[in-house]
């Protein structure tokens, strides 16, 4: 039998998923009752699917998540104004192809981030860039990469990635270089990237953090105008799970 030779080939070719299907199946005696096609159908698919998993673990390692949700976990049943037809239509992910937006607004605990990470997860899952960053830290990193040599690097990387997680928006107003950083980026991504933002302030409040009006014009209209919007009220779920342990 050609086992060994067969194997060393494919492992060779850096064919693994198909390496590891033929020696499981070389060593079924049930499998000798498969027509060539159904083996090679066999090792085709375990290929195929060995990859995907590999490049879905590269994305999400990449992607660098806050939370470990999937669209598959999230309640419904909570009483915090989630429109279950409005989420599952952004599941499916037709507004990330649109290059639109997505603001997640409500109180603290609620789910905002929780919501954001489990949208980006099913973007890594259907081959697209993903990058989750909070804004205060975002706005700290910048700053220190524009003394180091990193600044233009990383806002290619913040302008090029499919879907970019803005999370804690608002948690304090904006100085004068942290506005130019953020309209830089929304300027980068504007109708070709679509970008989640949660705060806890409503969307009205976002001009005053802004600070200064023509700032806070353009990149208002820039993220703002093509949004979807997510606004979740209700007390905190950090809480309410506390209680019931």
């Amino acid at each position: 039998m050609l086992a060994h030779p067969t194997l060393d080939r494919l492992n060779a070719m850096g064919l693994t998923g198909m390496a590891k299907a033929f020696d499981e199946l070389a060593a079924n005696a049930e499998a000798e009752r498969l027509t060539h096609f159904e083996w090679l159908g066999l090792l085709l698919e375990r290929e195929w699917s060995w990859r995907h998993d590999r490049k879905l673990a590269a994305r999400l390692r990449f992607a660098k998540l806050r939370h470990q949700a999937a669209p598959e976990d999230v309640d419904y049943r909570s009483e915090r104004g989630l429109d279950r037809a409005l989420f599952l239509k952004l599941i499916a992910g037709d507004w990330i192809a649109a290059h639109d937006n997505l603001a997640i607004c409500g109180p603290s605990g609620v789910g905002k981030s929780w919501l954001a990470c489990a949208l980006g997860h099913k973007a890594c899952r259907d081959d697209r860039s993903v990058l989750y960053q909070r804004v205060p830290r975002l706005f700290a990193n910048l700053a220190l990469a524009r003394g180091d040599g990193r600044y233009a690097r990383l806002q290619r990387t913040l302008g090029s990635v499919q879907l970019l997680i803005l999370d804690d928006w608002g948690l304090e107003p904006l100085d004068a270089q942290a506005r130019h950083d953020l309209l830089e980026i929304l300027e980068d991504r504007y109708g070709r990237r679509s970008t989640i933002i949660t705060s806890q302030l409503p969307v009205s409040a976002w001009h005053g953090i802004i600070g200064d009006p023509t700032y806070a014009d353009a990149i208002l209209d820039r993220l703002v105008h093509n949004a979807h919007r997510i606004d979740l009220t209700g007390e905190s779920m950090r809480r309410t799970q506390s209680g019931k342990a």
